[in-house]
């Protein structure tokens, strides 16, 4: 499974991003940079005024590496590769493997950008990208990484074809509590995308999903079947089995509601019946009380107490 998580996962569900998205995410960027380093140093110059020249220009270049250079390299670090404009535009900084850049990977790209951004006014930068095939400056070049796009339009996602009706019912007893979520994952981004791969490359990807999920089912995989359409097959027995677990659960919670008494339901409105009134049970007469005899004249009430003489 871990050789799936690697370029060939994410030539699946990401795009390389394309010159004009980057270029605006760049502009963002460093609009972003300049405002928060026009910020700082007046908030410094205000502050320091009382030093003298040599420790203001100290200062000065520290804020000059710190904020242009520094905050982009710590912002890519801490967000796993979104700056603020790759964020607005949906863009995602990952090595050339797919998985997430670390620190290394935004020195080396914050570094050199330094030279094809900000000193030649990105004319390096815009060269290489034209020129490379996906779209990488000499950062992304020395780094290792890759600029993709996260947010793809759902008119190229596509739907995971359901599988012929004579297989319907031939999983249903199959185990699938094992498999992993990111198994299921790649399944469904294989099935999602594979008439646009090659078919050499869609045929040996097919044949390793299958065998994955045959391994995690404990079942073997079935001679008589393409692995592409045992894998939509099984897809197609989970999703069934989902979908009779909401039913279930839905129909559990109608019956509760059904116990509420009558007095915490709600009225539907005038027109709707409503509930016969429950009868209650008539409560058990009380027994008689014998009448309490009047006090005759002369004699004191009986209260027990006699007084002394």
């Amino acid at each position: 499974m871990s050789e799936l998580v690697t370029g060939e996962a994410v030539a699946l569900e990401l795009l390389p991003a394309k010159f004009p998205s980057r270029a605006l995410a760049v502009l963002l960027d460093l609009a972003a940079v300049m405002v928060t380093y026009i910020a700082v140093t007046m908030v410094l110059v205000v502050s320091t005024s009382s030093l003298d020249s040599a420790a203001q220009t100290a200062l000065g270049i520290a804020t000059f590496l710190l904020v242009p250079i520094g905050v982009p390299i710590a912002v890519e670090t801490l967000s796993h590769g979104r700056s603020l404009g790759k964020l607005a535009l949906g863009l995602r900084v990952v090595r050339d493997d797919g998985g997430p850049i670390r620190f290394r990977h935004a020195l080396v790209r914050g570094s050199i950008g330094v030279v094809e951004i900000l000193m030649t006014f990105g004319t390096i930068a815009s060269i290489a990208s034209l020129v490379s095939a996906r779209g990488r400056r000499l950062g992304d070049v020395f780094a290792g990484t890759l600029v993709v796009r996260e947010r793809i339009p759902v008119g190229q996602t596509g739907l995971v074809a359901p599988p012929p009706p004579h297989l319907a019912q031939r999983f249903t007893g199959l185990d699938l509590s094992a498999v992993p979520d990111g198994l299921w994952l790649a399944v469904r981004q294989y099935l999602t995308r594979m008439r646009q791969l090659d078919p050499g490359v869609s045929a040996e990807m097919a044949q390793r999903l299958a065998g994955d999920l045959a391994a995690r089912t404990g079942a073997p995989l079935p001679v008589d079947l393409p692995p592409a359409v045992f894998l939509a097959a099984v897809v197609h027995e989970r999703q069934s089995r989902e979908a009779r677990q909401a039913g279930q659960a839905s129909g559990a919670g109608g019956s509760v509601a059904g116990q509420v008494p009558f007095a915490a339901r709600v009225d539907a409105g005038p027109g709707a019946e409503r509930a016969p009134a429950p009868v209650r049970p008539e409560a058990p007469a009380a027994p008689p009380v014998a009448p309490v005899p009047r006090e005759r004249s002369g004699e004191r009430p009986a209260t027990g107490f006699a007084p002394p003489a």
